[in-house]
C-alpha cells in the first residue's frame, strides 16, 4: 500500500524508508503558525494560503524524482508606494536526486541544462523544498495597481540636478549643439 506524508504526519521523508517500487505522495499544508514563519523567513507580508501536493518516485535504482504542485496566494509589499500586493502562485515542482551528482567547482561555473538534477539525500525535507519553490516564484518587483516610479532625479547637494532624459546615452549630444549654436548664432546648422 501507498504511504502518505499525511499519513506520516511529518516532511521529512527518509529515502531508505520508502517503496523502492511505487510512489510515495505527500499533501503539504501548513497552519497559520507555520504559514507566518516561512513569510518572515521569505521576508514577505503574509500567506493566506499553501499547498504543496505531489510525490516522489524512484527512476532506476538508486535515484528519485519529486514532482510536486506548489500553489500559494502571498501578499507582498508594492515596490512603489509599499501598499499591500496579493499574488496568486501555481508552480509546478521537479526534482531530480541522483547518485551520480559531481558538485562544479573552480572560480567560473557554467549552469547545468538541467537545473532540476540535485544530489542524493538520505533525507528530503519537503517544507524545505516547498519554500525553496515558493522563494523561486515570488515576484521580485511586486507593484500595487496603478503605481509608477515616475522621474527620479540625482543630485548632490550644490549641484544641478540630473534626470532620467540626462542620464540617456545621447543626452550631451543635445548640450554641445546648443553650446555650438550659442558661439556661431549666424549658422542656422
Amino acid at each position: 500500500m501507498e504511504r502518505s506524508l499525511a499519513e506520516q504526519t511529518r516532511s521529512h521523508l527518509r529515502l531508505a524508508d520508502l517503496a523502492n517500487r511505487k510512489p510515495t505522495t505527500f499533501d503539504l499544508v501548513p497552519d497559520t503558525k507555520q504559514r507566518a514563519r516561512i513569510a518572515e523567513e521569505l521576508g514577505i507580508l503574509g500567506i493566506k494560503k499553501l499547498r504543496f501536493t505531489g510525490e516522489i518516485a524512484p527512476t532506476g535504482k538508486q535515484d528519485w524524482t519529486l514532482t510536486a504542485h506548489l500553489g500559494a496566494t502571498v501578499s507582498q509589499s508594492c515596490v512603489v508606494t509599499l501598499d499591500p500586493v496579493t499574488t496568486r502562485i501555481d508552480e509546478d515542482v521537479t526534482r531530480n536526486y541522483t547518485a551520480d551528482y559531481v558538485e562544479m567547482s573552480g572560480t567560473e561555473i557554467e549552469m547545468p541544462e538541467d537545473d532540476t538534477i540535485e544530489p542524493l539525500p538520505e533525507t528530503i525535507d519537503l517544507a524545505v523544498v516547498m519554500s525553496e519553490a515558493l522563494a523561486l516564484a515570488l515576484p521580485a518587483f511586486p507593484r500595487a495597481e496603478g503605481a509608477s516610479v515616475g522621474q527620479v532625479v540625482h543630485t548632490e547637494p550644490g549641484k544641478e540636478p540630473m534626470t532620467d532624459d540626462d542620464a540617456k546615452p545621447f543626452a550631451g549630444l543635445g548640450a554641445l549643439r546648443d553650446a555650438l549654436q550659442k558661439k556661431d548664432p549666424e549658422d542656422g546648422s
